[in-house]
């Protein structure tokens, strides 16, 4: 009979074990619920907020404005300024002026402009295609500026035509002072005005994607990726452009077509090239997600939620 007892009280004593086990789980369990809903209850303010000091984002097609933050902000252009010198230069090549295939001499003083590079040297003879697609892709300074000088003639006829185009398409915030986008005093421009010249220039030059969308650039065996991070990642993007300096921040313009539906997002003044091209990668599916609703779009970002 002890025996009996004590295994009665052993298994009594098993049981208040697992009871404890159970209540402390149950009670764990409420308290994540708890913390889950109240969660839930909150503004989306960190999620849903554009980290960027300018945005805006454009239904191409019919021209509506889906979203925007301070899009007539100044902020140095930063290299998204090449996109203003490829549509000269295709001015010219449409007009006649230059021949597509024509292969233009590198000088010295081309080859050593600095800051971003397709890595050209002095003397050498590099087709215009090539020249192009090296600004665009890898953003180099040292095409940007052959190209200019090939196109304008000099540096500063260039610059003057440059803002003569600006005007001409309406970006009536916008100073340009050299075709590549380095820093340079009063060079400035604003993201409606980016998403304006960027729609006129595939308007005018639709073909001009080419140059954009190629994800992979290779000049003398130097292979290169496009600063473009959202080519092949992002479902339909095809361009555009990327820019980036001290003062003006990480830039990013982005094209995207979905069927017969294309968007258009600029971003600027990011603080990270990570962030920047999360804040662009959103306005472009929020685009194709609701692209006759700038009021969802607006909630979207706004933190707002449907009830």
């Amino acid at each position: 009979m002890p025996r009996t007892r004590a295994s009665g009280h052993a298994l009594r004593d098993t049981d208040h074990g697992h009871t404890t086990q159970r209540r402390h789980f149950k009670c764990m369990v409420s308290i994540f619920l708890a913390c889950l809903v109240i969660l839930c209850a909150l503004p989306c303010q960190s999620l849903a907020a554009m980290p960027v000091r300018a945005a805006i984002l454009i239904n191409m097609d019919t021209g509506a404005v889906l979203y925007s933050k301070n899009p007539d902000l100044a902020i140095p252009p930063a290299s998204l300024t090449k996109v203003m010198t490829m549509y000269l230069a295709m001015d010219q090549i449409q007009a006649g002026k230059i021949k597509l295939g024509e292969k233009i001499r590198i000088t010295p003083e081309v080859a050593s402009v600095g800051g971003s590079s397709m890595h050209l040297r002095a003397g050498e003879r590099v087709p215009l295609p090539q020249l192009l697609t090296g600004m665009a892709v890898v953003s180099g300074n040292d095409a940007a500026t052959a190209v200019a000088r090939r196109a304008g003639g000099n540096d500063r006829q260039f610059v003057r035509a440059m803002n003569q185009k600006a005007k001409a398409v309406g970006m009536s915030r916008t100073t340009f002072k050299n075709p590549t986008g380095l820093p340079a005093a009063g060079q400035k421009t604003t993201a409606r005005d980016m998403a304006l010249m960027t729609r006129a220039y595939l308007r005018a030059h639709p073909s001009a994607l080419r140059y954009h969308n190629v994800t992979l650039f290779t000049h003398r065996d130097r292979k290169t990726r496009n600063t473009n991070a959202l080519l092949g990642q992002v479902p339909g993007v095809n361009g555009l452009k990327t820019g980036w300096t001290v003062a003006s921040g990480y830039n990013l313009i982005v094209t995207a077509q979905r069927g017969k539906t294309r968007m258009l997002a600029v971003v600027m003044g990011g603080t990270s090239r990570v962030g920047r091209d999360n804040a662009a990668r959103r306005l472009i599916e929020a685009g194709f997600r609701y692209p006759a609703s700038p009021k969802k779009i607006q909630q979207m970002f706004a933190g707002k939620r449907k009830r």
